[in-house]
């Protein structure tokens, strides 16, 4: 009787019952070399649950045999290593009922070539999954009351900023990486850089993640969304419904303040879902809107070298739709839908943007013009920031030039930030600011944002931006035509 032995040993269970999955098969050998039973082959599933049959390609192997006629019997050292489901059980038993395979168990001395076997086969099979179920509920209860307690589960790896080793019940801070989610939260919250800025940062130092991988957005966001460094402990992350949130035993990485100012931050930026991460230079993407059939435009674009040798990056934007023909709106140059958005914002009177200014914000004249020139300032300094990077790349400046020089200008920064607050908030009475004053500022300041900042304003203050590709008087290129913008409601510039 061709015998197929199975034996499965999954990496907790070595771990607890202290039998490897080669002492499984020693015992197996022996036995069938008492029953005088030749052995077809020996399928091994390493480190793998017993919970399904689907996801082992040892048990799937088997059966392909048991249905060439090459195997007659099976022979397991316990009913669990070959299934705990007792649906997948019983259908194993129909397989080998209809291919005229036997089934043997070394430990509960089980024949299915009988009708009192095959029902004992069944009844261990419903304890099998019982017990797996109880361990499951069992883990997951554990794993509640952890979090009630103020332990982090750590179920995959610590957070970034903390480490726990095997045994260990609290995280413990880890220095550098603490260091880095204190930058992250000053770069965001104090400093104003994006998150795709924030993650190039850390890159070009070459700083790593937790995973020794590259930094991302979704990174950075991860970590300012992340309660944990303001000592609290998170269970169920990726469940709306269930989430909770509870007081933890280990220590706080940064401030209540400053992390609830960051919440804030993230929620009043808009989720603008772009399926093209925009290059600096392309920052309309994700914003505009066809016109013709009001899908939003894709992005495609070519570097071309000037005549002085210079390489430039020329994008431009078309309908989505258009790259399937199923519209004939036209490409339009990044400098056509620019040159057209500039235009739009500076004609007042034809400008019809639904911005509500609320009384109760207290948003004055006076407070306006003391924000647009801290505004031109920051533009400024942006600029100066971009002019000594190139001067010490150049070698015009040597490193503690440089370092000096960068650090004024972040204190500046710093500076005209915390008095934009001021102002923000402590503005005297007067009266509101009218729409044309928003507009008209708008298109003043407007050249003087780098592309990044560009990018961040019409992420965080503009809806969408409608648009058509046309051409106009015959002209060799389509012509950007602007229909409509739409700010976000409520907000105020």
């Amino acid at each position: 009787m061709e015998t197929a032995i199975y034996v499965r040993v999954s990496t907790e269970e070595q771990v607890q019952e202290g039998f490897s999955i080669r002492a499984q098969e020693q015992k197996l050998k022996d036995f069938t070399r008492i029953k005088e039973w030749p052995i077809f082959n020996i399928y091994m599933d390493e480190g793998l649950s017993g919970k399904n049959i689907t996801e082992r390609p040892a048990v799937s192997q088997m059966i392909q045999d048991i249905k060439k006629g090459n195997v007659k019997n099976v022979l397991v050292f316990k009913i669990d290593r070959l299934t705990r489901s007792t649906s997948d059980l019983i259908y194993l038993v129909d397989l080998f009922n209809r291919y005229d395979c036997a089934f043997n168990s070394l430990m509960e001395s089980i024949d299915t070539r009988t009708a009192s076997g095959r029902m004992f086969l069944k009844i261990i099979g419903v304890f099998a999954e019982f017990e797996r179920e109880n361990i499951i509920e069992r883990v997951k209860t554990g794993r509640e009351r952890k979090v009630r307690e103020g332990y982090t589960l750590c179920s995959s790896h610590a957070s970034y900023g903390y480490d726990r080793a095997n045994g260990q019940r609290i995280q413990s801070v880890n220095t550098n990486e603490a260091q880095i989610v204190r930058e992250i939260f000053d770069m965001y919250v104090n400093r104003n850089m994006p998150l795709n800025s924030i993650a190039r940062a850390f890159n070009m130092r070459k700083v790593p993640t937790k995973k020794n991988t590259a930094w991302q957005r979704k990174n950075i966001k991860n970590i300012l969304r992340n309660s944990n460094y303001v000592g609290r402990v998170r269970h169920f992350i990726d469940d709306k419904e269930k989430y909770t949130e509870n007081d933890g035993l280990h220590e706080a990485i940064i401030s209540e303040e400053l992390f609830n100012e960051a919440q804030k931050l993230l929620e009043r930026t808009p989720k603008v879902s772009s399926t093209k991460k925009p290059k600096d230079c392309n920052y309309y993407l994700g914003i505009l809107v066809c016109g013709k059939c009001g899908v939003k435009l894709g992005s495609h674009g070519r570097n071309k070298i000037l005549p002085d040798g210079t390489q430039v990056y020329v994008g431009a934007y078309r309908c989505r739709d258009g790259f399937t023909g199923c519209c004939n709106s036209g490409d339009m140059g990044h400098k056509k839908v620019e040159d057209a958005f500039v235009n739009y914002i500076s004609s007042v009177a034809d400008f019809d943007v639904d911005i509500e200014i609320k009384e109760a914000d207290n948003i004055k004249t006076d407070a306006f013009k003391l924000m647009n020139d801290y505004n031109k300032r920051l533009s400024e300094l942006a600029a100066k920031e971009k002019e000594i990077m190139a001067l010490y790349v150049d070698n015009e400046i040597g490193f503690g030039n440089y370092k000096s020089m960068s650090q004024k200008i972040i204190k500046d920064r710093e500076f005209i930030n915390s008095e934009l607050e001021k102002v923000n908030t402590n503005s005297d009475e007067g009266q509101p600011i009218k729409k044309e004053d928003i507009i008209l500022s708008l298109h003043e300041n407007w050249s003087l944002l780098t592309d990044i900042e560009k990018r961040q304003f019409l992420l965080r203050f503009v809806n969408r931006i409608v648009v058509t590709g046309a051409k106009i008087n015959s002209t060799r290129t389509n012509t950007a035509i602007i229909e409509e913008v739409e700010f976000n409601k409520g907000v105020c510039i």
